[in-house]
C-alpha cells in the first residue's frame, strides 16, 4: 500500500482519546484511522511511570503493526510517561503526544483561578511541573487532581446524579475565589463538558487539547507528504484490549456524538 494511503493510529487507555480522534476526523475526513484503547489496563492514572510507559510502547508497536503511518498518543497519562522516549526510539515517525491546553487558558486573561482537571499521575509528572512554571508568573493556576472521573466515562456515564455529585464536590473544593476558566487535562473529560457547564454555568470558557493535538497531527503526516491523497470518506476500525462488545459500541457511540 502506498505510504499516504496508510491509516492514522491513535492510542488511549481507554475511550477518552476519542474525544481526539473526533477533532482530527474533522480536519482529516478523508484519512482511515485505527483506535487502539487499552481499557483492559485502565486507568493509566493509578500506575506507576514505567508501568505506563511499558504498557504505551506496547500499544504502539501493536498499532505500528497493523501498519499505521503516524500516531496520536490521545492519553495525558501516556504522553507524559512515554513520548520522550518513543520519539528517541522512532525517530522517524511522525508522533504526537497531548498535554493540558494551560497556554490558550493563560491567554484569555480572564480574571481568576485556572481549574486544570487531571489524573494525578498527569499533575505529579516533571512534564506538567514544566508547564505549570513557564506559566506560574502569568495566571493562577489550581491543578484539581480527579481519581475516578475516568472511570464513569469508562462506564459511558457522562451525566446523571453520581457524575454531578463528583464534579460539583470537586469544584466547590477548589472554587476558591472566581474561576477564569476550566481546562480538561486528560481526554476522556470532553465528554462529561456538557455536564461540568450545567454546574459552572456558560460563562465560564472550559478548553481542551484535542484540536490542538489533531492539528500538530497532521502538521507532521504533511511535513513528511504522507496526507492521503483519497477523496473517499475514511474507515475508522476500534480496537480494544478488553475484548468487549460494550466498550467497542461505546466508542462508536462516543464517535458518533
Amino acid at each position: 500500500m502506498d505510504n499516504k494511503n496508510r491509516p492514522i493510529g491513535f492510542f488511549d487507555s481507554g475511550v477518552g482519546g476519542l474525544s481526539v480522534l473526533k477533532e482530527a476526523i474533522k480536519i482529516m475526513p478523508n484519512e482511515d484511522y485505527i483506535y487502539f484503547g487499552d481499557s483492559k489496563n485502565a486507568p493509566y492514572g493509578m500506575k506507576s511511570v514505567e508501568e505506563v510507559r511499558e504498557l504505551t510502547f506496547k500499544a504502539v508497536e501493536f498499532l505500528l503493526s497493523k501498519g499505521v503511518k503516524g500516531i496520536a498518543i490521545a492519553c495525558n497519562t501516556a504522553t507524559s510517561a512515554a513520548v520522550a522516549d518513543l520519539r528517541k526510539v522512532y525517530p522517524n515517525l511522525p508522533l504526537v503526544g497531548i498535554e493540558p491546553a494551560l497556554k490558550p487558558a493563560v491567554e484569555l486573561n480572564n480574571k481568576g483561578d485556572i481549574l486544570i482537571m487531571a489524573t494525578a499521575m498527569t499533575l505529579k509528572e516533571a512534564k506538567f511541573k514544566r508547564l505549570m512554571e513557564k506559566y506560574k508568573d502569568r495566571a493562577s493556576i489550581i491543578p484539581v487532581p480527579c481519581p475516578g472521573l475516568m472511570e464513569f466515562i469508562e462506564a459511558g456515564k457522562f451525566e446523571g446524579k453520581e457524575v454531578e455529585e463528583y464534579l460539583l464536590d470537586k469544584i466547590n473544593t477548589y472554587k476558591k475565589g472566581e474561576i477564569a476558566s476550566i481546562v480538561l487535562g486528560c481526554t476522556h473529560y470532553p465528554f462529561i463538558k456538557e455536564t461540568l457547564v450545567n454546574i459552572v454555568g456558560k460563562d465560564v470558557e472550559i478548553i481542551d487539547g484535542g484540536l490542538g493535538t489533531a492539528k500538530e497531527l497532521r502538521r507532521r503526516l504533511n511535513e513528511k507528504n504522507l496526507l492521503t491523497d483519497s477523496t473517499n470518506e475514511g474507515k475508522i476500525n476500534v480496537i480494544n484490549s478488553s475484548n468487549k462488545d460494550e466498550i467497542i459500541e461505546l466508542s462508536y457511540r462516543l464517535l458518533k456524538g
